[in-house]
């Protein structure tokens, strides 16, 4: 069973590969930021993603109360479009209307994160189904626990260098009981950091954070490599050991993209929990898929009766370290000006 999961990860990391090139930027998420000054004039941020060179087709659109309502211009900062602008809007903002107009022909989601005076938030993620929401006075228990859900599951499921360290477990693991105890060792340490540093209690630099979490899918490559030349590691001997180690590490990144969307002052504990909620229905969705597709493949297999692959393992492990060393390169220039 090891050579075809090998196999199957093989082609799906091809694949996920290519379509993160020739796709990334049509599937990168649009932000808008809107900040109280007093009661009635609000400082807007507007970045739109950029598609082919251009700007992608959505405009936002403040409540009709509001003057002006949507950006004049926009200037390219070299990774997408922004606009900035102050506006007037005579009976506030709260009960009016937030609209992204186009959002519906595409594929990408626009966070919306308002913030006023008094220190609350609100919170919204809108996408091609959804593309308008009536900002409430206070929000409601039910509104935040799915915002953050949904924020949690996209998270996970757009975050490649987090899904290559649970594939290359996948590969290494052998036996349902230890991959069970080695993902849960996994989601209860990615799970306590992402408490501790959303609180403010822990703090990590992310730059280097993002090349240690590369660091770590590397090690866990070289494992498989190690293991397949008869000399198991630590990995294959005490999995639950080190996903546990690691998973401290990924929960600081989880952490870090969960404070970009910021958290409401009046909720911090069930938007936390459902942020957490999400990612691990996320990672759990994202095994089953790859379980089911081997399960398809293994039928193909036997149907067809095609020979055995040799050496999938290993080819699937020098893939995944390979991208795995490129980040840890990229990110430690990164440290640098």
């Amino acid at each position: 069973m090891g050579h075809r999961i090998s196999l199957l990860l093989v082609l799906q990391l091809g694949a996920g590969l290519f379509g993160s090139v020739a796709f990334g930027h049509a599937l990168e998420p649009g932000y808008l930021e809107i900040r109280e000054i007093d009661q009635t004039l609000y400082a807007v941020v507007w970045k739109k993603p950029a598609v082919a060179g251009a700007p992608m087709p959505i405009a936002a659109r403040l409540p009709a109360s509001c003057d002006p309502r949507a950006a004049e211009e926009l200037s390219w900062d070299g990774t997408a479009y922004y606009a900035r602008w102050t506006a007037t809007c005579a009976d506030g903002i709260s009960g009016g209307e937030i609209t992204i107009a186009g959002l519906g022909q595409t594929s990408t989601d626009v966070l919306v994160r308002i913030l006023f005076v008094d220190g609350t938030t609100r919170t919204q993620r809108l996408t091609p189904t959804r593309t308008s929401f009536v900002i409430a006075a206070q929000p409601e228990s039910l509104e935040i626990a799915s915002t953050y859900f949904g924020f949690g599951v996209e998270h996970i499921l757009l975050g490649i260098d987090h899904l290559l360290f649970v594939l290359a477990l996948l590969i290494l693991v052998k036996g349902t009981r230890r991959l069970i105890a080695t993902v849960t060792a996994f989601t209860v340490a990615h799970s306590i950091t992402l408490a501790v540093a959303t609180l403010g209690w822990v703090y990590m630099p992310g730059p280097p954070l993002e090349a240690a979490i590369a660091l770590s899918i590397a090690f866990v490559a070289a494992e498989i490599i190690h293991g397949r030349q008869g000399k198991p590691g630590l990995t294959e001997r005490y999995p639950w050991i080190v996903a546990f180690t690691f998973g401290l590490l990924h929960g600081f990144g989880f952490a870090g993209a969960l404070m970009q969307v910021g958290l409401p002052p009046v909720e911090i504990p069930l938007a936390l929990l459902f942020f957490n909620v999400g990612v691990e229905v996320g990672q759990l969705l994202f095994i089953a898929a790859v379980f089911t597709v081997l399960w398809l493949f293994h039928r193909v297999v036997r149907h067809m009766r095609l020979p055995q692959m040799r050496g999938a393992a290993s080819l699937s492990a020098y893939l995944i370290g390979g991208l795995a060393m490129f980040w840890v390169v990229e990110r430690t220039v990164a440290f640098f000006p």
